[in-house]
């Protein structure tokens, strides 16, 4: 089956060659996805809450344009660049997965831009 280019309304144009989602045999892969606002600026410097909030809000955008809900999402691969902000994190993510939780690994590291606290790309299955 061909795969289909997911690109939400008003998603801002990535800072490197991907797309932010591809839909592929009922997969919906959703690329690492950072606190960007329109024009690839970090947003809510210093506020781990505010950008994983964002960065969720954007896979949800994402994920409900291929036609599929958070409760789809199957995994979910998270970078963090301080272990110090681990707890504020989990608390915006699990608002997001109030219910049976997707698989997921956490890792500390450095990403694109110093500003950006998290990054989190995402797997979700819709079925055909």
């Amino acid at each position: 089956m061909p795969k289909s280019v997911i690109i939400p309304q008003g998603t801002s144009t990535p800072i490197a060659p991907f797309v932010p989602g591809t839909l592929a045999d009922g997969v919906i892969y959703v690329s690492g996805t950072l606190p960007f606002d329109a024009d690839n600026n970090v947003v809510f410097p210093d506020d781990p809450k505010a950008q994983t909030r964002h960065v969720l809000q954007i896979i949800q955008r994402v994920i409900e344009t291929a036609g599929g809900t958070m409760a789809d999402v199957t995994f979910n691969s998270i970078f963090i660049t301080d272990w110090k902000n681990y707890a504020a994190i989990n608390e915006i993510y699990a608002e997001f997965f109030p219910g049976d939780k997707p698989a997921r690994f956490c890792i500390q590291c450095g990403l694109v831009k110093p500003e950006a606290l998290v990054e989190i790309a995402t797997i979700a299955h819709i079925g055909r």
